[in-house]
This record gives C-alpha cells, structure tokens and sequence, in this order.
C-alpha cells in the first residue's frame, strides 16, 4: 500500500507540473509501477517514454468529452484495464493487456497502416464488454494462446474471428474490413475477386479479414445483413470460407466445417489451414446457381456401417472427377447432421456435427437426404440415403 500512495503522490506532482506547462497529457518519463491494489485513472493523453509494463491493479482511461491519445516510444502493459472513452482511445504504440480488458463505451483504435501497433492480449488474459460500439478498431493480437476470438471490427459493426490453432501461438493477429477487396484503402495490393482457384467459386466483396499467424489453423467468420450473404448463396450450407493464396495471387476455398445461423446472420468454421499463406480471408459461394440435374449419375443409397465391408461407406461413384466439392447430410427433421469439403467417400454413419448430435456419435436408422455439389463438373444433386444400423 505504502508503493502505491508513493505513486498517487508522483502522478498528483507530475500531473501539477504538466498542466502548470499548459500541456494537456500525462508525460512518464522513468519509471512507474502500479500494485495490485492500486487504482489510477487517466482523463486525458498519455506519452510514456519510460518503463510502464510491470503493472498490476486497475488501470482506466476516461473521457465523455474528447478522443485520447496513448503515444511514445515505449509500450506499457496493463493487468486489468477499462476503457470510456466516447470518442475513442487512440493508440500510436502498442499496448499490453495481462489480465481483463472492460471496453465499456467507445472504441479501441489502431492504426491500419501500421498493423504492428495494436492491443496486444497476453497468455491468459480476455475481454469483457465488446459489441458493435465497444470494440478494437484496427487490430488486436495474441501471445501465448492457442484459440482467442478477436473483438475487432470496423465502424459501427463487431465482427469477430475465432482462431482455433493445433499449437501455441507466439504470436497472431487480425483485423476486419468492411471494404471491398478489389480496392482496399491500406493495403499496398488489391485482390481480384475473379482470380479464383476454380471457376465456379465466388467471392464477397464487401468484407474481408486480415490475419497473421504461423500455426495451422481453423478460424470461425461472422455476418449479418450488411454481409449480403444472398448474393454468394442460397443455403448457408453451401457457405464457405475462403483466402487470397499469397504464393498464388488467387482466391482458394478453405473450406466449412461448421455453421449456424441464416441468411442475416450467422458464423461458419474454415478447414484446418495456415494463416500466413493467406494474405486476407472472407466469405464465399458457389459462382452462379450450379445445375439441379435429374440425368446425372447420382442415385439414392443404402448403407449398413457394421464392419462388414459392405456397405459401410457412403460411396459415390466418380466423386474423383470433382475433387472440389461439398456435401451436407440432412436428417428427416431437416437437420444437418454431417458436412464436409473435398468429400472422397469418409461418411460411415457417424455424425460429424456438435449441434445436431455428440460428435463421432453413430446416427440413427432411418431415412436421410444429401445435397452434393459438384464444383468442378457444374452440378449439383440431391438424394437419399437409407442408414440401417446394427446395434
């Protein structure tokens, strides 16, 4: 206790000395700690060219009135923090949160040009308060976590990303764009949505993510009705991520592993892929409406996943003509029960979907349909499949 009221007496002198110059800001210059019980408050802009990271306690900016400004040429590094600030808290030097983050009004802004300064979310530390008026404006990253969902957004719209990595993260980041990536307003190249991996993918052009990370990776991507995801699909099902290919200057589908939601909003989970391969990441369809064909040589099928060989498999005859394809399997009530890109014959009766049923579940005897899309030969069908299970 006796550390912290030493400290309230150097801000309260070193406060009075600043305004007595007629500068609105609060200048540290050596050395500050905050202990854990301690409690400080900035109203106003802060330039820290000293030591400003051993901090633990609780740490608020707040403002009603004006934008504040963290600048100088060191990085300080919160344990818990709280932001007020109307207008917003402006950051021109990255800023370190160990422990809490309350965004309780106004945002948290970055520069977008300079992705290397942004908040910065240690090890174990999270956030509570984000939503479409409360959240990081630019970009936010991690340290020392392997899943974290980033509260980043871009005006008056909160559009987080979910990172699941297989390994710890030493260091990741992102941030959201609600522009189109034809011509981005940062970036130093543009991203033509009509390069494409196959000639039947499509590709948003009202929003994109950008994320760095070097461990493989699966992401969940948000929308709503700004996404105008009616434009790129139908059925959500048929919804995919996808990302610009750095190596290859095109547009790559990455998959859909998961989804949930409608037309207006929604969330849907990519494949498992490496971040830094992909320059930005959005949401993607199906270029144009693939045909319904009845003359096809798809049929309805009959499966009994006993072990015996027979029958155990969904196998569809010529699916390797079509390597980029997509099927959803549905239950008699309508509901998806396993799904799956680049499918070549894995269904064998066990559900691979949390929401409908315990994932590696087996599924139930009875009638089910699919819907296959054949994104290399221009098709798609939809069928039955009778599942027969022998307990």
């Amino acid at each position: 206790m006796k550390g912290f009221l030493k400290y309230r007496i150097f801000l309260l002198v070193l406060l009075s000395c600043l305004l007595g110059w007629g500068q609105e800001a609060v200048h540290n210059y050596g050395s500050i700690k905050i202990h854990d019980t301690g409690l400080v408050g900035f109203h106003m802009n802060v330039i820290n060219d000293g030591a400003f990271n051993q901090n633990m306690g609780l740490v608020g900016f707040y403002s009603q009135d004006s934008e504040l400004v963290l600048s100088g040429s060191s990085n300080p590094v919160f344990f818990d923090l709280e932001v007020a600030v109307e207008k917003g808290l402006y950051l021109e030097n990255t800023m370190g949160i160990l422990n809490n983050l309350n965004l309780i009004s106004g945002k948290v802004h970055t520069p977008r040009v300079q992705s290397e300064i942004n908040l910065s979310f240690l090890n174990e530390s999270f956030y509570v308060g984000e939503g479409n008026f409360n959240h990081i404006e630019g970009y936010a990253s991690i340290q020392g976590k392997d899943t974290f969902t980033f509260p980043i957004g871009n005006g008056d719209k909160l559009r987080p990303l979910t990172l699941s990595s297989n390994a710890i993260n030493d260091y990741a980041k992102s941030a959201y764009y609600y522009e189109n990536p034809n011509s981005p307003s940062v970036f130093g190249e543009s991203f033509n949505t009509e390069n494409l991996q196959t000639e039947f993918l499509s590709v948003s052009n009202f929003e994109f993510w950008h994320l760095e990370g070097e461990k493989a990776s699966n992401v969940e991507l948000t929308w709503n009705e700004d996404s105008n995801i009616g434009m790129l699909v139908d059925d959500i099902s048929e919804l995919k991520v996808v990302g610009w290919n750095v190596k290859n200057k095109i547009w790559e589908d990455l998959g859909n592993t998961d989804f949930s939601g409608n037309l207006s909003q929604g969330k849907i989970t990519s494949d498992l892929f490496v971040p830094n391969e992909y320059k930005i990441i959005t949401l993607g369809g199906n270029k144009g409406l693939l045909q319904s064909l009845s003359s096809i040589d798809l049929d309805n099928y009959y499966m009994t996943p006993n072990g015996d060989g027979v029958n155990d498999r969904l196998v569809i005859d010529g699916i390797e003509n079509s390597p980029n394809n997509s099927i959803q399997i549905f239950n008699r009530y309508g509901v998806l029960v396993y799904s799956k890109s680049n499918y070549n014959n894995e269904f064998d009766g066990i559900s691979n979907r949390e929401t409908a049923i315990a994932r590696n579940s087996g599924l139930a005897s009875g009638i089910y349909f699919y819907i296959i899309s054949l994104n290399d030969l221009n098709i798609k069908h939809q069928g039955y499949l009778y599942l027969t299970t022998y307990q």
